[in-house]
């Protein structure tokens, strides 16, 4: 029986550094590859573009406090027409979705209540062949009991009645012969 060599085959120290190597490696270019890409495409556009390009310069005041949180004035301008048409359109659809939800909840309402009928009417069809079953046993039950008491009652009366030939001088062996000569 031999033994392995050690560092030879696929878990060899020399071969899990490259693993690790590359695995690290990979990670690395996950977490710093997508900023530094996105960094190098605005250097690119900003040679690409000249002045003259098609959108205009924003002309922004950003002196207030919050500059993030707030938007400039031109970007704020209200359109009465616009904003009620938009609003109008909203309404429209949200009232649209509210029906088709209505309907959907009204059809999915009368299919539970079909299947809760369905399973009433099957539970109704078990529970009349169960008291029929029950009632079939009670009959089965009281015959038996008729048919032991008639069976007790002609016991008695054999024993009776061998008792009585037991008596007149009547043997089991002249029976069996009696029998047995027919």
């Amino acid at each position: 029986m031999g033994h392995q060599k050690r560092g030879n085959g696929i878990f060899s120290p020399r071969v899990v550094k490259m693993a690790m190597g590359i695995l690290g490696m990979c990670v690395i270019g996950y977490i710093v590859g997508p900023p530094l890409y996105w960094n190098f495409l605005e250097g690119l556009s900003f040679f690409t573009h000249s002045s003259s390009s098609a959108c205009p310069p924003c002309l922004c005041d950003c002196s207030s406090s919050y500059p993030f949180l707030s938007l400039p004035q031109d970007c704020m301008k209200h359109d009465p027409d616009v904003s009620d048409e938009m609003e109008k359109h909203f309404a429209d659809l949200v009232a649209d979705e509210l029906k088709q939800k209505e309907g959907e909840a009204l059809e999915t309402h009368r299919r539970s209540d079909m299947a809760l009928l369905e399973a009433k009417k099957v539970a109704s069809q078990y529970q009349k062949e169960a008291d029929k079953c029950n009632s079939g046993m009670e009959t089965c039950e009281e015959a038996r009991e008729r048919a032991e008491e008639a069976l007790d009652a002609q016991r008695k009366i054999t024993m009776m009645w061998e008792q009585r030939a037991r008596q007149k001088g009547w043997k089991e062996t002249v029976a069996r012969r009696a029998r047995e000569k027919k």
